[in-house]
């Protein structure tokens, strides 16, 4: 058998029911994966103790014949979800410290499904960013290098943490957010396959909230199929949350398997073909076509004709959000306090104190939209724009059942490259906030190597609650891709 590291989380499932593992050999292999590699800064907080407690609890009950869909398998969950007893900072110094008393319904799901939580990953401070260096805690570090050039790689954003322990090898999966591509775009930079579900599809309590109308959990993984066990294991409705959509869970995974994809229809939306793409990236769009064409589907050209508005109104919605949310963070009831003279000081110092800078930006930016005078200017007419957007791909898929694009316009940057232009930043995200915007599910899939040797991922985006086409769509490109790429030294 290979190393434990190495098989992915169906082959892991499947070692410990066989008995050739234990749970708490996994946690182990796991674990010492994260010693190895800890100089990546993937964790904020490690929990090996309550690993091997979780594993042995895993081992009980499969012995008492009672396992779960994850049991025993080990995930890192980003820092943004609330664990119970376990520190959540959201990677900002304004949370340094907290512990929350609850669990969230994602992790509660998932530890009722048997999984084990072996660290809290790494992200941009309030999942503000697309490359991970905007993290109280330090930048997290891409495994992959670019051939002849040792410089480091940042592992996209804001779930940065979360991709680059699955494409270290340090876990099987992992949770992350999406709220404009913090999911896709961090998977395409690392390797790996992220999964954004539909809005309502997984709970968002006990989140820490960055957009409401936007942010959704959803998993990593190394494989297609590998995604859909976990996101089956997340989804469900929850009363707590009024978001969360009252539907039920399909067998995601039933659909990745033996994928046939004859007769089915790929919109190619020609707004997506746009300066500023990689050559590479658009080559291997149009390999993407063909693999799917190749595999029985049909392209067919479609037309998302206010895509180009997405980015902007996103800045807007977004931020407006963002502002509205933090406000909670003061320094009276959680987290840090800076005193000062009077109760507006204490405010202001504890502000300036725990937020870092690009999270001010945003706030200022939101408040800004959202003030009197500038509210039916800004706010009121991203939202317009908005629904025009979900028009847009309600219309498409009129001709299509799943779009195909690319999910990031370039491979991963070095650390310390574009930082200073917050324009160019917010780019990175220009292929995955019109899904976003309108609250459908996609999924980016590793399907080749740029001439540095770094991964580069495509898109699909599927109609609301439809995840399983878009599931059966990503599990047929990956398997005519048959990405094996592997970051050297992992």
């Amino acid at each position: 058998m290979a190393a434990l590291t190495d098989l992915t989380l169906a082959e892991l499932s499947q070692a410990m029911a066989r008995k050739e593992a234990s749970a708490v050999e996994v946690a182990d292999a796991h674990l010492a994966k994260l010693d190895e590699h800890r100089a990546l800064n993937a964790f904020i907080t490690e929990t090996p103790d309550r690993a091997r407690d979780m594993a042995r609890a895993s081992d009980a009950r499969r012995a008492q014949g009672e396992a779960g869909l994850l049991e025993g398998v080990p995930l890192a969950i980003k820092d943004l979800f609330c664990t119970e007893g376990v520190q959540t900072t959201a990677g900002s110094n304004i949370l340094k410290g907290f512990v929350p008393p609850y669990e969230s319904t994602v992790t509660a799901n998932l530890w009722k499904a048997g999984a084990v939580m072996v660290g809290k990953s790494n992200l941009d401070e309030f999942a503000m960013g697309s490359s991970n260096m905007t993290s109280h805690f330090g930048g997290v570090e891409n495994p992959w290098k670019r051939r002849g050039d040792n410089r480091k790689l940042v592992p996209g954003g804001s779930s940065g943490g979360s991709a680059a322990a699955v494409a270290a090898f340090m876990v099987p999966g992992s949770t992350g957010t999406d709220t404009g591509g913090s999911i896709r775009q961090p998977a395409a930079f690392c390797g790996i396959v992220g999964l954004k579900p539909t809005y309502g599809r997984c709970s968002r309590w006990g989140v820490v909230a960055f957009a409401s109308s936007l942010d959704q959990p959803g998993p990593f993984a190394r494989t297609v199929e590998d995604s859909a066990i976990l996101l089956q294991a997340m989804s469900g409705h929850d009363p707590k949350d009024s978001t969360s959509a009252p539907m039920p869970v399909p067998d995601f995974a039933a659909a990745t398997r033996n994928p046939d994809v004859r007769g089915l229809r790929v919109g190619i939306p020609g707004e997506y073909r746009v300066d500023g793409a990689s050559p590479e990236i658009v080559t291997l769009w149009e390999r993407g076509i063909e693999m799917l064409k190749a595999a029985g589907a049909t392209a067919v050209e479609v037309s998302l004709p206010h895509t180009k508005y997405a980015l902007p109104a996103y800045y807007i919605v977004a931020p407006a959000e963002c502002s509205s949310n933090l406000a909670r963070y003061d320094g009276v009831r959680y987290g840090l306090r800076v005193p000062g003279r009077d109760l507006t000081e204490m405010y202001e110092n504890t502000r300036a104190a725990g937020f870092g800078k690009e999270v001010r930006r945003r706030v200022m930016i939101g408040t800004y939209v959202l003030s009197a005078g500038y509210y039916d200017a800004y706010y009121k007419k991203a939202q317009q724009i908005r629904a025009l957007i979900a028009r847009d791909f309600r219309q498409a898929f009129e001709k299509c059942d799943v779009l195909l694009t690319p999910t990031a316009p370039t491979a991963a940057f070095a650390a310390g490259e574009r930082m200073d232009d917050p324009v160019t930043m917010y780019l990175n995200d220009m292929f995955t906030i019109p899904a976003s915007m309108a609250g459908l599910p996609g999924i980016s899939v590793p399907a080749g190597l740029d001439k540095d040797g770094l991964p580069l991922g495509l898109q699909l985006i599927g109609r609301a609650f439809d995840e399983e086409t878009m599931l059966k769509a990503a599990a047929a490109l990956e398997k005519a891709a048959a990405f094996k790429g592997r970051p050297a030294g992992y």
